[in-house]
């Protein structure tokens, strides 16, 4: 699903570091599941945690196979103004799927007239809904923030954090305190990487690749955007290459 921040393009390339010595029956963890363009490549025990009820609720009722409608411009401003007259789950729906770029509620995506003829952004959501919604059964999705969200013990725990610096999310974002849960993790057993473009200096960076992005590290928004995505883990995990 076009989420703001998706790391869809590159995640094959990030999960072949993550997976690489993931033990049977291992859960994988993301705390910020977002638009679950990363938890969709996994297979086995695997938990996405969101901070957004109204996206946790989408994920879990498109799970027990719910079919979103069509929303037409009208209905999309009565749910971003009355979200408490209607289900989370559509809420979640109309503030990523029908929002352009995937940015809670950051605009009407519809229908388009473009060069090459008209584009139906929600057809796109729809259909890539479809293909994506097979490959999401079996994660249980919760609704918690980062720090609240109970993980087993062991895990393989993938971070994807709104990037200090970048255009906002739905709420405000402590990145002081995030990366003392990260310190405070990889100390307690978890194996946890980090997607951003910077980290403190007690964190090494495992892996990085440009890319363009609707995201960038100057903070502004728009397409075409050049950034150094990065991995990062803490330097406690660092034994045998990357944390082995």
């Amino acid at each position: 699903m076009k989420y703001m921040g998706s790391k869809n393009r590159i995640a094959k390339k990030i999960l072949s570091i993550i997976l690489e010595e993931r033990k049977d029956g291992q859960f994988y963890v993301e705390p910020f599941v977002g638009g679950a363009n990363m938890i969709d490549k996994v297979t086995g025990n695997r938990i996405g945690g969101e901070f957004n009820n109204y996206v946790a609720s989408m994920w879990i009722e498109l799970q027990k196979g719910i079919t979103p409608p069509t929303i037409t411009r009208d209905e999309y401003k009565d749910i971003k103004d009355n979200k408490e007259n209607h289900p989370a789950w559509l809420v979640g729906w109309a503030g990523i799927a029908c929002s352009y770029s995937g940015k809670w509620f950051g605009g009407f995506a519809g229908e388009v007239k473009t060069r090459e003829g008209i584009r139906d952004y929600q057809a796109e959501a729809h259909k890539n809904l479809k293909k994506q919604i097979e490959n999401l059964k079996g994660v249980k999705f919760i609704s918690s923030s980062y720090d609240e969200l109970d993980i087993p013990a062991c895990s393989l725990v993938y971070c994807d954090p709104p990037y200090e610096g970048t255009t906002g999310y739905k709420d405000t974002f402590n990145h002081v305190e995030f990366w003392d849960w990260c310190r405070k993790m990889s100390k307690e057993g978890h194996k946890v990487f980090i997607s951003e473009y910077n980290a403190p200096v007690d964190f090494v960076e495992v892996w990085s690749q440009e890319v363009s992005s609707s995201l960038s590290a100057n903070g502004k928004s728009g397409k075409n955007k050049k950034s150094i995505e990065k991995l990062f883990i803490h330097n406690s995990q660092l034994k045998n290459g990357h944390g082995g």
